[in-house]
C-alpha cells in the first residue's frame, strides 16, 4: 500500500488486509479514517446473505453475533490501515467483547455503518470501542479486544 491510504477502500482492498473472505467478510467500503484513531465502514445487508435463511425464515434479522463480527473486522481494518498493511505475517483474533448492548434490528436492504475507535494498545493487543448504526439510529455497540498472534505457517 502506499504511504497514504485512498478511501473508499473497497472489497478487493480490504481483502488484501483481512483473511475474511464470504461469506464472512462483513465489511464492504472503508470511507473515512483517521489513522490509529478512527474508522467509518459499512456493509450493506442484503436479503441473499445465507444467515437470513435461518434467522428468522418469514422475518429475517442479522444475527447480533455477525454485528458485532462486523464491528471487530472494522477495528482490525483500522489497525492495519494505520500501519499500511504491514504486519509481518500476523493476524487479529477477537479475545473479548464487553459491554454490548443491542438497541435495534438490523434487516434486509439496511446499510450498517461500522464506526470503530482505537481506545487504547496493550503489548499485542488492541481494544476498540464500536457503534453500529443504521440510518443514524445505533443498532449495537460494544467494546471489542483483539490480539495480534502470528500466521500459522
Amino acid at each position: 500500500m502506499s504511504t497514504t491510504v485512498k478511501l473508499p477502500v473497497d472489497v478487493p482492498a480490504i481483502q488484501h488486509l483481512l483473511p475474511h473472505r464470504y461469506p464472512f467478510l462483513l465489511v464492504d467500503r472503508v470511507v473515512e479514517l483517521e489513522p490509529n484513531k478512527r474508522v467509518l465502514a459499512y456493509k450493506n445487508v442484503t436479503a441473499n446473505e445465507n444467515f437470513f435463511s435461518g434467522h428468522f425464515p418469514g422475518q429475517p434479522v442479522m444475527p447480533g453475533v455477525l454485528v458485532l463480527e462486523a464491528l471487530a473486522q472494522a477495528g482490525g481494518l483500522l489497525t492495519q490501515l494505520s500501519v499500511q498493511g504491514n504486519t509481518d505475517g500476523k493476524l487479529f483474533y477477537l479475545v473479548k467483547i464487553d459491554g454490548a448492548k443491542f438497541s435495534r434490528m438490523v434487516v434486509p436492504g439496511d446499510r450498517l455503518d461500522l464506526e470503530v475507535t482505537l481506545k487504547r494498545t496493550i503489548r499485542n493487543m488492541a481494544l476498540y470501542q464500536g457503534v453500529a448504526r443504521v440510518d443514524g439510529e445505533q443498532a449495537a455497540c460494544a467494546d471489542i479486544l483483539c490480539a495480534e498472534v502470528a500466521a500459522p505457517a
